[in-house]
């Protein structure tokens, strides 16, 4: 039977690389490198470079699986996530078949964790529910980008009895929570920050961080807000793309 190993390799600097993950690394025949459209080459060369770095067997295969575009308009996000995921499973599935033999194991790198706000595991769930491939896998967690921010700030995510929320862009557009969790935002692309109607909220933003590129950001949201819109907007343009989360938090109550 077919193994896949989806290994997390967290958020951009090779140290990241947990010894665990050598280990499955060192396992793999193939590599499946998911190349999304227009993501720059620099990332595939990030991935080509880990291994290089870790793998002490060259004779390891690579293949470069293009990922089908999602409609990032579309008015239905939830149909338009499962139509890609859809999409996805069926080039996924051509890939494995292709160049995975029976007694091979496989290996997708991961971007930061596997379990956070990534749809590996979830496309590979399609590929083994279509029942033409038969597949096992195993998971390899990764420094997360939200681990990683955390940690170049030099700050915990979590105070004394507090909770930590973690979401997106997308739903921090209804508003902080009113439990006073410290909120983790990922995924945003558009400045969503902006809409928080606070003035004592501090911000501790990143981005790419980890890599050479790394820009990070903190104070009082009211304050820092514009040179993040400007600073991400100039990342963006510079490099044609951006990696970028951050943590929202109340000052403590007595």
């Amino acid at each position: 039977m077919r193994k896949l190993l989806v290994i997390g390799i967290g958020a951009g600097d090779p140290e990241h690389v947990t010894v665990q993950a050598v280990r499955a690394m060192n396992d793999a025949d193939v590599f499946f490198v998911v190349e999304k459209p227009g993501e720059r080459r620099e990332l595939a060369a990030a991935r080509r470079e880990i291994l290089e770095r870790y793998v002490d067997d060259p004779s390891y295969r690579v293949v470069d699986v293009e990922d089908p575009e999602r409609d990032r308009a579309a008015a239905a996000y939830t149909n338009a996530v499962e139509d890609w995921r859809r999409r996805r499973a069926e080039v996924w599935e051509r890939a494995i078949a292709d160049n995975l033999r029976e007694d091979e194991r496989g290996a997708f790198l991961v971007w930061g964790d596997p379990a956070l706000y990534d749809s590996t595991l979830a496309v590979i769930e399609r590929i083994r529910a279509n029942g033409s491939l038969e597949l096992e896998y195993e998971v390899v967690p990764g420094i997360s980008s939200v681990q990683a921010l955390a940690a170049r700030h030099g700050v915990p995510l979590n105070r004394v009895g507090g909770a930590v929320h973690i979401t997106t862009g997308r739903r921090l557009a209804r508003g902080l929570p009113d439990d006073g969790s410290d909120v983790v935002v990922m995924l945003d692309a558009d400045c969503t920050f902006k809409q928080v109607d606070d003035p004592d909220v501090e911000i501790y933003w990143g981005a790419y961080v980890g890599t050479d590129d790394e820009i990070l950001v903190a104070g009082r949201l009211r304050e820092v807000e514009d040179e993040i819109e400007r600073l991400r907007g100039e990342a963006r343009e510079r490099k044609g793309w951006i990696m970028d989360t951050y943590l929202l938090r109340r000052p403590a109550r007595p």
